[in-house]
């Protein structure tokens, strides 16, 4: 898909937005290593710990189809400002995402920024630094 194309359907997606405590809409697409998109929007729960972010919704949408790696993830919210991942959506995404690869994320005023998923996680709890590697 192109740019434009992720754009509209993103746009799309968050009216599929459940957000009636916050009213704040997510909506996220990631693309697999296969070159299919995986969509997702947050759904909230009054039990607010219950609460699934549009990131994570997108990346089980990806595992259940059988995909293992996140290639490319776009993401919007309802809102004017470039909003990224919250610290949970970051360290679930780096479960599937490589340090180098893309991140979109949109505002609604139709413009977007480009970030290397290491630029917003450069510290993440991850297989590799998870070693027996500690010296004294």
């Amino acid at each position: 898909m192109e740019i434009k194309q992720i754009y509209l359907k993103l746009t799309e997606l968050l009216k599929n937005s459940y957000s009636p405590y916050s009213k704040f809409k997510v909506a996220c697409i990631v693309k697999d290593e296969y070159g299919n998109y995986h969509h997702g929007v947050n759904i909230e729960n009054i039990s607010f710990g219950a609460t699934i972010c549009g990131e994570r919704s997108a990346i089980t949408s990806l595992v259940t189809s059988g995909a293992r790696e996140i290639k490319e993830l776009y993401l919007m919210t309802s809102s004017d400002k470039f909003v990224p991942p919250c610290g949970i959506c970051l360290q679930f995404i780096s479960e599937f995402m490589h340090p180098k690869s893309s991140v979109y994320i949109f505002d609604s005023n139709k413009r977007y920024k480009h970030w290397l998923f290491e630029n917003l996680l450069p510290t993440s709890f991850s297989k590799e630094n998870n070693k027996d590697d500690i010296h004294e």
